[in-house]
C-alpha cells in the first residue's frame, strides 16, 4: 500500500483532535466543582499524544515529525478561524515543541517494555504542553496577542484557590494545573488503546 495513503489518516486524525481542542479549551468543565480547575480540551487532547506515538511505533521519528508538521499547518490554520489568534499562536507553540519532543522520547525509550515508550513520553510532553499554551493563551504577559488585533483580553488571570481549595493563584495557573494532572491520567489510560492497537500496527520498515 502507498506510503502517503497509509499516513494521511494520522494526519487527519491529528489535525481534528487538536482543532476541537482548541475549542474546548476555552470552555470549562462545569461539573462537579471543576469550572476553576478543568476545561474540556484537557479531555481530549491527549489523543494527540497517542497519534503522535502510535505513527511513531509504525514508521518511526521521521515519518511521525512530518505528521506532526502537517497536523500542525492545518490545526493553526483552522484554529485562526475557528477560534481566536492568540489561541492558535498558543496552540500551535505548545503542540509543535510537545510533540516533537514526545517524539524524541518515544524513540530513545522504543527497545523498553512496551508501555514505557507512550507513558512517559506523553508525561514529559504533556507538562512543556501545558506551560507553554496556557501561559500564551491566559497569562496577562501576552495579553497583547488580543489587543494587538482589537480584540477583547482573553486572559485569565483573577485569583481563585488553586485547584479549588490551595492558596489564591491566577486563574490560569489553576487551570493548567488541573489540566496537566488529567493529562496524567490520561497517560494512563491511553494505554488501553495503545496496547490494544499493537497487533495489527506493527512497525513498519520507515526511513529514519
Amino acid at each position: 500500500m502507498n506510503r502517503a495513503f497509509q499516513v494521511w489518516p494520522f494526519v487527519v486524525a491529528m489535525a481534528s483532535t487538536v482543532v476541537a481542542s482548541n475549542i474546548l479549551v476555552q470552555f470549562p468543565f462545569n461539573h462537579f466543582g471543576l469550572g476553576e480547575i478543568l476545561t474540556w480540551g484537557a479531555l481530549s487532547y491527549p489523543v494527540a499524544f497517542l497519534i503522535t506515538d502510535l505513527t511513531n511505533r509504525r514508521f518511526g521519528p521521521a515519518v511521525a515529525r512530518r505528521v506532526v508538521l502537517v497536523g500542525f499547518i492545518f490545526a493553526v490554520a483552522l484554529s485562526v478561524w475557528l477560534a481566536t489568534p492568540r489561541i492558535a499562536i498558543a496552540s500551535g507553540t505548545a503542540f509543535l515543541a510537545a510533540q516533537l519532543l514526545d517524539i524524541t522520547v518515544f524513540d530513545r525509550l522504543r527497545r523498553q517494555a512496551w508501555w514505557q515508550p507512550p507513558l512517559f513520553s506523553t508525561v514529559v510532553s504533556s507538562a512543556l504542553d501545558t506551560l507553554l499554551f496556557f501561559s500564551i493563551a491566559f497569562a496577562t504577559v501576552f495579553a497583547f496577542f488580543d489587543t494587538a488585533v482589537g480584540l477583547h483580553d482573553g486572559s485569565l488571570a483573577f485569583p481563585v484557590p488553586l485547584l479549588g481549595f490551595g492558596s489564591e493563584v491566577p486563574l490560569w495557573v489553576s487551570l493548567a494545573v488541573g489540566d496537566f494532572c488529567v493529562k496524567l491520567l490520561m497517560g494512563f489510560a491511553m494505554l488501553g488503546p495503545y496496547g490494544a492497537m499493537l497487533s495489527f500496527l506493527r512497525p513498519a520498515e520507515a526511513v529514519r
